[in-house]
């Protein structure tokens, strides 16, 4: 496409994605399907990989880009965020108002809920957003620009050519919440307590991808600064925010007196429940800004605003049974089971107990009287225990895995304890979706909803005899017909060539990712050297440490283990290293990564590296050889600058393999 040509089609294609981003996450009345979305974005990504220079801020592209290490720098705020005073009950309210008519008898006041998320400010300059803070002590603030480049609710370029700044709360939503809590569980790993600490530690990742996978959203609900005229109150900023196409506050309205601010007080308690977003609170706002500035602040608060919190509902019930799940990655998860109980306007019997350690700390019991109430008004939690039933003994979870009776472990590392037995029912789809997986074994065609019917068909129950399907097999699956079914065939026999590195990582071995993968193939070659290593020789690899290396050990000691490797190899998958090499000029040396370059991704280049004989690390020292920058280079490139170490481009790292 020639150049003219394609600067015309991106900038169509810019306006027609952030239209339809807008329709989706903002007014939640998407006008095409996700599909023709993603063509969209793809053709864009096309255009701007052929022309960089076409890439704009705007641009939906750059939502997930480049790494924030280095960009959580302190920030400044020219007007500053202020914290509110908080009230606990209707008199202070009423003391509140009576405080605000002293000066004005005619004050309105604005309300609105109070969102449990993170405050942000929100910059933009010609309409365009340039860059993105937390709120910090009011005063300085977090730069967080790329992890606010992911939350799709967040305009990157206005309606308007506005330069303005704006406050929001970045949140996430009860449901996305609850499903990070589960996966969570599952995984054995510490859960967010609340929806505000999911919401603000997933946006101060130092990945950005990270913060994209946690879905967050954001409701704005204040102008900091804005050089327009003719806005006057609170409820004006608030439409006049919408016209930008900023998702504001859902709900915010406006009274002449104080008894129907508490009628409203009332009405947002009673729904809060039924709200798809958690809220600690409501906001009651002098709506005049002129009425504000005479009113003033305190050297903490503003006196013309007032957040009135609402007390956490708590119920108390008996544990009737405990009864422990095994989870998609061999985690053994304890749920209290009880009488039901109405809490926060909906039926509780159920409440997860995380661990032992859990169990332990609160001394919960069969039999037990317990306290209950929902975190963040949306996940069941026992507070405390108030009494143990007659002749009750100390509850703990079992010694062997309830799905398939092989004998489980508790690591040192981890509160968790797991089945680790790669045959047990409770892990199979889990471990056979990892199994095929890109980064795994690779299986073009085999995705989650094809393994799951294939599973409940009774097909597949372990990894191996995904090397015995044939066409027929998956002829007689819903959807499938003669080409499909032959694609996946060959797909499977394909992957049957693929090198040892994604044979160890699609073992779903513990503790051992894609790198601790290749490292192994590289090093022992063969899987029969690897299943042979011992403790010695495995921590005796640079790079390998002690936790990951029991892991393998642990792994390949299970006869379970060595059946389904034996299995893999009888029916033809590769066993042996393939590394390809071109050359040793990288002997010896390694390399540090950061940034995003013009035409490598960071795996591309990891890979050219290592066939020239070199290897990549994750963080910059005395021994890194060289730092292979690309743009929005952060502390690694800082660190790389006062140690003195190499520092190149991508157009000085192709000079060197050429």
């Amino acid at each position: 496409m020639q150049f003219e040509k394609a600067q015309e089609r991106a900038k169509e294609l810019r306006d027609l994605l952030n239209y339809h981003s807008h329709k989706y996450y903002v007014e939640d009345n998407p006008e095409i399907g996700d599909y023709e979305y993603d063509m969209l974005q793809r053709e864009l990504a096309a255009i701007e990989k052929e022309y960089p220079e076409l890439i704009t801020p705007d641009s939906p592209t750059q939502r997930v880009g480049g790494s924030a290490d280095g960009l959580f720098e302190p920030v400044t705020h020219a007007v500053p965020l202020e914290s509110l005073q908080d009230a606990f009950s209707l008199d202070e309210v009423r003391a509140f108002d009576a405080r605000v008519r002293e000066i004005f008898p005619d004050a309105e006041y604005v309300v609105e809920p109070k969102i449990d998320g993170l405050s942000v400010a929100l910059e933009y300059e010609n309409g365009v957003f340039v860059r993105g803070s937390t709120r910090g002590d009011g005063v300085v603030g977090e730069d967080v620009t790329a992890n606010l480049r992911t939350v799709n609710s967040i305009p990157l370029r206005l309606k308007s050519d506005a330069t303005i700044e704006v406050r929001g709360e970045v949140y996430m939503p009860k449901k996305v919440f609850a499903a990070l809590v589960e996966e969570q569980e599952q995984n054995g790993e510490k859960t967010f307590k609340n929806p505000r600490n999911a919401a603000a530690g997933s946006l101060r990742q130092k990945n950005p991808k990270i913060t994209a996978s946690r879905n967050l959203d954001i409701f704005v609900f204040n102008i900091q600064q804005y050089a327009g005229e003719g806005i006057t109150g609170h409820k004006q900023s608030i439409d006049f925010l919408k016209t930008l196409g900023f998702k504001t506050v859902p709900f915010y309205n406006k009274f002449d007196n104080i008894e129907d601010v508490i009628a409203e007080l009332q009405r947002i308690g009673e729904i809060r429940s039924s709200l798809p977003f958690d809220i600690d609170g409501a906001v009651i706002k002098t709506d005049s800004f002129a009425q504000r500035a005479e009113i003033g602040s305190t050297s903490k608060f503003p006196r013309w605003a007032l957040a009135f919190k609402y007390p956490p509902e708590e119920k108390e019930t008996t544990v009737v049974d405990i009864e422990v799940a095994v989870g998609r990655t061999g985690v053994l998860t304890p749920t209290a089971v009880f009488e039901p109980v109405l809490v926060a306007g909906s039926t509780v019997s159920r409440a997860t107990l995380h661990n032992q350690d859990y169990i332990n700390e609160k001394d919960i019991r069969l039999g037990d009287r317990v306290v209950i109430r929902k975190a963040g008004d949306i996940i069941p939690e026992v507070i405390r225990v108030v009494s143990h039933a007659e002749n009750s003994e100390k509850y703990l979870l079992p010694s062997v895995c309830p799905s398939c009776g092989a004998n489980v472990i508790r690591e040192e590392d981890e509160a968790a304890v797991r089945c680790v037995n790669p045959e047990c029912p409770a892990q199979l789809l889990r471990n056979l979706i990892h199994f095929c997986s890109r980064d795994a074994m690779d299986i073009e065609g085999m995705g989650d909803a094809v393994l799951e019917k294939l599973v409940s068909n009774g097909l597949l129950s372990k990894a191996s005899e995904i090397y015995t399907l044939k066409k027929e097999d998956f002829m007689t699956l819903e959807g499938f017909k003669d080409k499909s079914s032959q694609n996946l065939v060959d797909a499977i026999e394909k992957s049957k060539q693929n090198d040892l590195a994604k044979l160890v990582f699609a073992l779903g071995i513990r503790h051992v990712g894609q790198k601790a993968g290749k490292i192994l193939a590289e090093h022992f070659e063969t899987m029969e050297n690897l299943m042979n290593a011992d403790l010695e020789k495995l921590t005796a690899i640079e790079g390998f440490g002690g936790i990951m290396a029991q892991s393998v050990v642990d792994f390949f000691a299970l006869e379970q283990s060595k059946r389904e490797i034996e299995a893999l190899a009888a029916l033809g998958v590769n066993m042996a290293s393939q590394k390809e090499k071109i050359d040793n000029r990288f002997e010896g040396k390694t390399f540090v990564l950061t940034g995003t370059l013009p035409t490598y991704s960071r795996n591309e280049a990891s890979e050219i590296i290592e066939k020239f004989g070199g290897k990549t690390a994750s963080s910059v020292s005395k021994k890194t050889s060289y730092v292979l920058a690309g743009e929005e280079a952060g502390s690694k490139l800082t660190k790389a600058q006062s140690l003195g170490v190499a520092i190149i481009s991508e157009e000085e790292f192709n000079e060197m393999i050429k």
